[in-house]
């Protein structure tokens, strides 16, 4: 338990930052008393505690110094001089360059001299392209940080920008659960408190007196019906999409485990590049990667190696598992944050806290009420198994139909996305349209009454889900 005045005052110098990782079961408030700081590019206001648990890891930096008050005990933490805080400032402004240049050139107009611009380039260099950025690097590299730190940055620039952030990343969750790729466009501040919203709450899950709640993501299965919907929305609004994209990547686009392993990867890479239009590569702190990127690409768009930051954490396979379930439940029943003993008024990721909660609801439905796929090999016999000479008959990622009434379904306490309803007007029908169908919620089976053909649902919204389409991931929880 947590003494009630067990608060400490940290001093930090200009360009430095305080960095902790919280336990299980530990929480934290941090307050800015004097001077300015920021955690992944979004500022602290003053003399306002900032929560934070759930075995989060995370820095407050500082460009010009500032003293901090952090109540409870972390039991890692320290100041560090060596950030790579620098080069992402320096990325920011030149990413910021080609936003302005591209709405510019949109209304036919030049660079406006009042936009101070620092001359990294020539402005006869700089891409009238908006940036669309593919941020690559190892396991445990920070890549997640460092697209929270450019969307903040973007926002901050005070010009309106709403960056699109993607998510391609099925073990990170994002705006989603764990399993699916999600994006949004970002108007205000990428919150960090807690591994269980990474990129903070969506209109799905907050409550709406949060800022965050006006966040809409769009969640689907495929990289290329994620590039395909951000398309459109470009194409509706040319002017925002000047803000351009980030997209974050799996730590498996930067590895490699032998040819066919790599071969793959390369696949993966180029359906991100082509789908969302990509013209700047970043690669984390990976030499190798970084001269295999250069090879590749360097002659079509722009490829960057950046530093990697002396306090990204090793996360294990245990923690990971924790924070999938982290995400799970803040799904289900929304994330209240402790606060140490002796704060009130915290805020959770700068925002108010509430007393809100959501109300999850079990439901028992026939097994016919709902129509459930899985995608991939895993449904199949591998190709080796086939007959000589045979072919494969169903493609590696169509659809297969999952009969509850089968032994080994896997649908006890499996995560389920629930899809949105085929479009009206379309009068054929055909499998693999099921993955052009976004995700508009994501429900737990919990129960299974074989003899009666019953099955209990778990859904964090009480609408019925009678004749709806659903999709069974890898993904189990159990609450």
């Amino acid at each position: 338990m947590l003494e009630e005045n067990a608060a400490k005052e940290w001093v930090l110098d200009a360009e430095t930052e305080y960095r902790f990782e919280l336990d299980l079961g530990t929480s934290i408030a941090i307050t800015l008393i004097r001077g300015r700081a920021e955690i992944f590019g979004a500022e602290l206001v003053e003399g306002k505690p900032y929560l934070f648990g759930s075995e989060c890891k995370a820095a407050v930096f500082t460009w010009v110094g500032c003293t901090i008050e952090v109540t409870g005990q972390p039991p890692t933490e320290y100041i560090s001089d060596e950030t790579p805080m620098s080069a992402y400032g320096n990325l920011h402004i030149a990413l910021e360059q080609m936003r302005v240049k591209a709405l510019a050139n949109l209304h036919g107009s030049p660079v406006p001299e009042s936009v101070h611009l620092a001359q990294s380039k020539p402005q006869a260099e700089i891409s009238a392209e908006p940036p669309r950025v593919l941020i690559l690097g190892p396991e445990n590299s920070g890549k997640t940080s460092i697209c929270k730190i450019l969307v903040n940055y973007a926002v901050r620039a005070g010009q309106g920008w709403a960056p699109i952030l993607a998510n391609v990343d099925p073990n990170e969750g994002g705006w989603a659960c764990p399993g699916a790729l999600s994006a949004a466009a970002v108007h205000g501040f990428i919150p960090t408190c807690s591994p269980a919203n990474p990129l903070g709450s969506a209109a799905t899950s907050a409550p709406t007196t949060l800022s965050s709640n006006a966040i809409l993501p769009l969640v689907y299965w495929l990289i290329r019906n994620l590039g395909v919907n951000i398309q459109e929305k470009s194409d509706q609004d040319p002017e925002g999409s000047a803000a351009g994209v980030i997209v974050d990547t799996p730590s498996s686009f930067g590895s490699s485990s032998g040819t066919g392993v790599n071969d793959l990867r390369q696949k993966l890479i180029r359906a991100c590049i082509d789908a969302f239009k990509i013209n700047i590569i970043l690669v984390v702190g990976h030499e190798k990667l970084n001269v295999e990127m250069q090879r590749a690409y360097g002659s079509m768009l722009t490829v960057l190696k950046i530093p990697k930051s002396g306090g990204v954490v090793e996360l294990d396979h245990n923690y990971r598992e924790r924070v999938h379930k982290y995400q799970m439940h803040a799904y289900m029943y929304g994330e209240t944050m402790p606060s140490p003993i002796g704060i009130r008024g915290g805020t959770q990721g700068g925002e108010t806290l509430t007393d809100f909660t959501l109300a999850p609801s079990a439901n028992v439905i026939s097994f016919s009420d709902l129509t459930i796929y899985r995608i991939g090999a895993e449904t199949m016999a591998p190709s080796s198994a086939l007959p000589v000479g045979a072919a494969r008959v169903v493609s590696e990622i169509q659809p297969v139909l999952v009969d509850p009434l089968q032994p080994g379904s896997g649908l006890l306490n499996a995560v389920l996305a629930v899809l949105a309803p085929y479009h009206p007007d379309e009068n054929e029908r055909y499998d693999e349209e099921l993955l052009d169908l976004t995700v508009v919620g994501f429900i737990v089976i919990t129960k299974l009454d074989i003899p009666h053909k019953k099955m209990t649902v778990l859904s964090p919204t009480q609408g019925s889900l009678v004749g709806k389409t659903a999709i069974v991931g890898s993904y189990e929880w159990q609450d």
